[in-house]
């Protein structure tokens, strides 16, 4: 029931009333958010609102509210963030770490999804749509997938828009926060994005030109900094943070958002944040330079990153590991390409009234080779 209740969610399939909360809360799904197969809420940074108000956060979903508590998310602060609870019986309230109730609906799947559901699971046919395909022209299908590629493109350029509105219409900074939270790679998203909005992105440019003092300025804003243990490498990271830290009034995020469980150490957090300090120290411009290139390949060769040679042999401060390059994959380039490029390709185009750009995003997803997403 609970698999079931996250296909209703993600493709919205709700009753043709009114959906309000358990509390009579009016509720508008504007983006389900992005399913996550791994620790943590089954949904993140969906985007709802709650009686016209705007909220942006987690999604958790139950068979009964009461598995909320059976499985400890409320003394859980990785949970904190759950804007709201689904759960197809509503048993009881729920609450955040910090006692907080957290607004909850009963979501009841209709009869007929259930039927389809079960059949789509038992049938060995791929893809499940098996029996459309073939009755559709290619000039339908063709025409269907561009209405799905230029809706896509229109969905992420509006939650773009939002996000260039809290950076002051900074496309710069709106862009390096977006590949920031697509560094994630879904797990870690939120976070990436939290981390990246407490960057002082000013103040970083002053000291662009030394590596080591932007590593030293990302790490400390993660909170990875906080220990009063390390190796040699750590310590005078810590050390240049906190004269920053003072320089610049800087507030560092807290450490609990990081998720480590069950990511390959080429994905954990401080791998990333060391790729794109060494990205953020070597492309000035980024989003300009970006724009100004024409090929594919030329977009890759400016992502593809690397690191500071102390992450050649280490996934995390402290014990070392076999010296090995930590670039970027070409399957990790092409979802960033995806994610980021290819929706700021598109939004900027429009907003500078420059077709060949937003011609350019498309042709990208084109050149771009097919997922395979059949398991």
């Amino acid at each position: 029931m609970e698999q079931l209740l996250h296909y209703v969610w993600k493709h919205k399939i709700f009753s043709l009333k009114e959906l309000k909360t358990t509390t009579g809360q009016q509720v508008e799904v504007i983006d389900t958010g992005l399913a996550n197969t791994d620790a943590g809420p089954g949904f993140f940074n969906a985007k709802l609102k709650l009686d016209g108000v705007l909220w942006i956060g987690n999604i958790e979903i139950h068979e009964r509210s009461s598995d909320w508590f059976k499985h400890g998310h409320h003394a859980d602060a990785g949970y904190n963030s759950v804007i709201l609870h689904i759960a197809s019986e509503i048993d009881m309230e729920i609450s955040r770490s910090n006692g907080e109730r957290i607004p909850q609906i009963q979501l009841i799947c209709p009869e007929a999804v259930r039927t389809n559901y079960k059949e789509l699971l038992e049938t060995d046919s791929y893809p499940p749509c098996y029996r459309i395909i073939p009755s559709l022209s290619p000039f339908t299908a063709h025409s269907w997938m561009s209405a799905l590629q230029m809706e896509r493109f229109e969905q992420k350029a509006t939650l773009l828009n939002e996000r260039l509105k809290r950076c002051q219409g900074n496309w710069e900074d709106a862009f390096f926060i977006t590949l920031a939270r697509n560094f994630g790679f879904g797990l870690n998203g939120d976070a990436f994005e939290t981390w990246a909005h407490q960057l002082p992105f000013r103040a970083v440019d002053k000291h662009r030109n030394d590596l080591f003092q932007i590593e030293a300025i990302f790490f400390g804003q993660a909170g990875i900094l906080e220990d009063s243990n390390g190796d040699g490498y750590y310590l005078r990271l810590k050390k240049e943070y906190i004269y920053l830290q003072h320089k610049f009034e800087l507030i560092p995020m807290n450490t609990s958002l990081w998720r480590f469980l069950r990511l390959r150490p080429t994905n954990f957090p401080h791998i990333r944040i060391a790729q794109l300090a060494c990205l953020y120290h070597r492309a000035y411009g980024l989003l300009s330079r970006i724009m100004e290139t024409e090929t594919l390949q030329g977009v890759r060769d400016i992502l593809k990153g690397g690191t500071s040679e102390y992450w050649l042999t280490h996934y995390t401060f402290g014990g070392s590991s076999p010296s090995r390059p930590k670039a970027l994959s070409n399957t990790s380039l092409d979802l960033l390409i995806i994610n980021t490029v290819v929706t700021f390709l598109y939004a900027y185009g429009l907003h500078k009234g420059n077709p060949v750009l937003c011609a350019r995003a498309g042709s990208f997803l084109e050149e771009l080779k097919a997922e395979n997403n059949y398991i």
